[in-house]
């Protein structure tokens, strides 16, 4: 056992407690990864407000990157100093949606006793499998993908969710192609990965929709060509003049907002689709017209991490970063240490935030 620092949650809806907990040794097939950088994403904050269950204490986190510092038996193709993003993408590798290609709706999730305790030996649930508000965490091998040693950790760790979820909802999941149009709802920092995923998929228009103004403007220094207030009074009418009628091949609600849901189909051409990326808590609803949506062959798709494949994916945007041509340092808005993590949580959740990143050197 390993003495740690952690944000823990005793409570939702309250805040974190930073305490010492107990990280076991990494067993066969696992990793030890030393974090020097962890994102917090509105999952986690859904997570923390109990929007979707789950038993504590517990620890989450999930958007993080450090160097690997042990190493379980049977473990290949990693070593001791190496440097990798670490992901919720828990994958056997062996099922029908891993051989297909889907990593992400892996049927056979790997099976993992929990690595962290307190003090007193109590169990503390690992958070998405990762438990990363904390100085260390033991994972499996598929979350991890190497990154460049000289890569800036704050930048690196947004790979492990926020961008990957946001690029690959474009690239991968609506498969957007050249000359599209593309609408986003939500110009927070998903929402600002989905533009620069509609900018590398080549889309003629990438038109960012949100309630303030300021972030507006930061879709446009994103990606997006035009930008319109959802505050407004039939938002969909200002993208029918900007497409000349035409519509959206396809548009992505990246926010967890059900009225987000309520309106998206009203932006789509016919044969367009809604991606589903943002999470609403469970049990909240959404209603359509289906035979609107049936007449004109609309669909609903939901996308889940982007339907990323870390092996193929990683590297590619790695190389977009260091091209230019992705930007990641530009979206990180806010770093704090671990004993600020409840004021970057409380920043984070007024939607100003780009990525707020807590950093552990």
């Amino acid at each position: 056992m390993t003495n740690i620092r952690a944000a823990v949650t005793h409570e939702f809806g309250q805040p974190l407690t930073v305490e010492t907990v107990n990280l076991r040794a990494p067993d066969v097939g696992e990793v030890e990864v030393t974090l020097e950088a962890c994102a917090i994403c509105h999952s986690d904050i859904s997570l923390l407000d109990g929007g979707w269950g789950g038993a504590l204490p517990a620890v989450y986190g999930h958007e993080a990157a450090g160097k690997i510092s042990a190493i379980g038996a049977d473990v290949t193709g990693y070593a001791l100093g190496d440097t990798v993003i670490v992901t919720l993408i828990r994958a056997c590798g062996n099922c029908i949606p891993c051989s297909s290609g889907k990593p992400v709706a892996c049927a056979t999730p790997t099976a993992m006793d929990g690595p962290i305790t307190t003090v007193n030996d109590r169990p503390v649930q690992q958070g998405l499998a990762c438990g990363a508000f904390a100085e260390r965490v033991v994972v499996t091998p598929n979350q991890l993908a190497h990154i460049p040693a000289d890569m800036p950790m704050e930048a690196a760790c947004l790979l492990s969710c926020g961008v990957i979820t946001g690029v690959g909802a474009v690239v991968n999941t609506a498969q957007l192609r050249v000359g599209q149009t593309a609408v986003i709802i939500g110009a927070g920092g998903v929402g600002l990965n989905a533009i620069q995923g509609a900018r590398i998929a080549g889309a003629s228009k990438i038109i960012a929709i949100d309630m303030l103004d300021d972030k507006l403007d930061v879709a446009m220094e994103f990606g997006a060509t035009h930008g319109i207030l959802a505050s407004g009074e039939k938002p969909w009418q200002q993208v029918r003049k900007i497409t000349d009628g035409q519509m959206a091949d396809a548009v992505f609600v990246t926010v967890g907002a059900v009225p987000a849901y309520d309106t998206a189909p009203r932006y789509l051409a016919s044969g367009g689709r809604v991606v589903m990326v943002g999470m609403p808590h469970a049990g909240e609803k959404a209603s359509y017209s289906p035979d609107m949506m049936a007449a004109t062959g609309q669909s609903l798709v939901g996308t889940k991490m982007g339907d990323i494949v870390l092996k193929r994916d990683i590297p590619w945007m790695v190389d977009l970063y260091q091209q230019g041509r992705l930007k990641l340092d530009e979206l990180v808005s806010g770093r704090w240490t671990l004993d600020q993590i409840n004021e970057a949580i409380d920043d984070t959740r007024t939607g100003a935030a780009r990525r707020n990143v807590v950093l552990f050197k």
